[in-house]
Parts: structure tokens; C-alpha cells; sequence
């Protein structure tokens, strides 16, 4: 698998819980009750795998050696960084407001709302333009050693910065979210 082959499996993971995340705003819209432990997978989920795990990989990997290739740093993976960061105030923003929801602050309840719902547009859009513009351009403008050295780069932050058997971890996760 090359290395936008797999990030691209990791958008479909990711997908499929903002799907969940989607379902969880409008389950709380309608009841007006927040579910504290299911909140907080998200926001593990998405800190940990979307964030520490996928966004590592482009950030300190992809975006650094399609740089070297030539990418002007302003017009490509500089603003999908700028996107990752507003995705972690947005998902900040929803930690911060768990534990005055989980009380019944009815604020506070709207402050994750809000917040998930910006995420997911967020999220969703982002995942079409590196998964359409930015992995295509990758392939075009990396050499076959460029692939081999990002493939062992990820399988390094995997290994090492994320741990052995985390990656699946959130694996089963984004499926325990997905089924509600």
C-alpha cells in the first residue's frame, strides 16, 4: 500500500465516525441529554486517531517531503495544516464543555453541538480535498524512494510515537461508534 493509499484508508475510518459524530449531535438536539462516555470516545477518538496518528503523518511526513519536491509551502499543505488546527480548537472547545453538559448545562450542550457539527463539515470537506487535489499531487510529485521512506516513516510514528496495537485500537473504536 503506498502512503497515500494509506491515509486514505484512514479517512474512511474517520468517515465513518463523523457519521457517528453527526448522529451523536442530532441524539442530542432531540433529547436535550448528552452521553459523557460516548463524548469523550470521540474526543479520544479523534485527539488520538485522527489528530496524533493521521494528521502526524501528513504533517510531519507528506507535507514536509512533497515540500522538498517542489510544493510551494503556501499554496498546498500549509492551509490543510491550518484546517488540522482549527479541528483541534473545535474538538478542544467540545472537551472543555463535557463535564458542565454531563450536569445539564444546557450552554454547554449547545457548545458541542455547535462545535462537533463545525467539526464534521470541517472534516469532511478537508478529507475531499486531500483525498481529490493533495494525495493525487502526492503521487505525481514522489519519487519511488520518496514512497518507501514515507511508508517506513509511518510505520515508525505507528510503531513508536502512537504505540504497538494502538492504530487498531482506535480501529475497533470507530466501529463501536459507528454501530451507536
Amino acid at each position: 500500500m503506498t502512503p497515500t493509499e494509506t491515509l486514505k484508508h484512514e479517512h474512511k475510518i474517520i468517515l465513518m465516525v463523523l457519521d457517528a459524530i453527526e448522529r451523536e449531535v442530532i441524539s442530542i438536539r432531540d433529547t436535550g441529554k448528552v452521553n459523557q462516555d460516548r463524548l469523550e470516545k470521540i474526543v479520544d477518538f479523534v485527539r488520538n486517531f485522527a489528530d496524533r496518528c493521521h494528521h502526524a503523518k501528513e504533517e510531519s511526513q507528506l507535507f514536509v517531503k512533497m515540500q522538498e519536491r517542489g510544493l510551494p509551502k503556501e499554496g498546498g499543505p500549509i492551509a490543510l495544516v491550518r484546517e488540522h488546527e482549527e479541528g483541534r480548537r473545535l474538538i478542544k472547545a467540545v472537551a472543555d464543555a463535557i463535564p458542565q453538559a454531563a450536569q445539564g448545562d444546557r450552554m454547554s450542550k449547545m457548545t458541542i453541538s455547535e462545535n462537533l457539527l463545525g467539526y464534521v463539515n470541517l472534516l469532511r470537506a478537508h478529507i475531499q480535498k486531500e483525498d481529490n487535489i493533495l494525495y493525487p499531487m502526492a503521487d505525481r510529485f514522489l519519487t519511488p524512494a520518496d514512497q518507501k521512506s514515507l511508508a517506513e516513516a509511518f510505520e515508525r510514528i505507528e510503531a513508536h510515537e502512537i504505540g504497538e496495537g494502538v492504530h487498531e485500537k482506535y480501529h475497533q473504536l470507530a466501529h463501536e461508534l459507528a454501530r451507536g
